[in-house]
């Protein structure tokens, strides 16, 4: 299973999660990546985490002012990009020109969607993995697994009907192992979480807990 940990804008230290997620990653033998602000993505990566910036815009470089250039990500150390999530959506054709900067860049990259039948369209665009994250549930603490199962299922079925290489990730409201297990259970590689570790008190161990399941 791989863990991506979004820390959107919330004011957390991201090098204070970045090294919890280093280190327990090393020591759970479990993929665990951080997506900081684009601003924090070489202190991050300096940290030794797997890093992913949280959107790589669909320029070359250029005239861009404001744009976030995938080269540049990938010169502070990124090594993936999150892209289309619910609080940044994008229209098809920027999905399919985020992609293709991603690829120049050679950033593994993950397309993320509301529902399987998105989860499809986004599938067919080649990304290497696609979210299945129902908006109504981010920051909740309610997931997706428990609340509606049918989504996550649905997703994978979607994904594999037109892209079998594409990996399929479950996000909104994953806080716990359970959780984690939960979405494993019904086909999911991964999840997506934010608030479950951005906001905790003590992220590392709410990153223990995340993966113990996993050991």
């Amino acid at each position: 299973m791989f863990v991506l940990v979004n820390l959107k804008a919330y004011p957390c230290d991201p090098v204070e999660v970045a090294t919890a997620a280093a280190d327990v990653s090393d020591d759970a033998d479990v993929r665990v990546a951080v997506a900081p602000q684009a601003a924090h993505i070489d202190a991050v990566a300096e940290t030794g985490v797997e890093t992913w910036a949280q959107h790589v815009s669909a320029v070359e470089h250029g005239s861009h002012t404001g744009s976030t250039l995938a080269e540049a990500v990938a010169d502070a150390g990124a090594v993936g990009t999150l892209l289309n999530h619910s609080e940044n959506r994008l229209k098809l054709a920027d999905i399919d020109g985020a992609l293709d900067a991603a690829d120049r860049a050679d950033l593994e990259t993950i397309v993320c969607a509301n529902n399987p039948a998105q989860i499809g369209a986004a599938a067919a665009l080649d990304p290497d993995a696609v979210a299945v994250e129902p908006p109504e549930l981010i920051g909740t603490g309610t997931p997706v697994s428990k609340a509606d199962p049918d989504i996550v299922t649905g997703a994978v079925d979607a994904a594999a009907r037109v892209n079998g290489d594409v990996d399929v990730l479950c996000g909104a409201g994953i806080s716990t192992g359970e959780d984690l297990v939960s979405a494993s259970d019904l086909g999911a590689t991964g999840v997506l979480l934010a608030s479950g570790v951005a906001k905790a008190d003590d992220p590392r161990a709410a990153l223990e807990d995340l993966v113990e399941p996993l050991i």
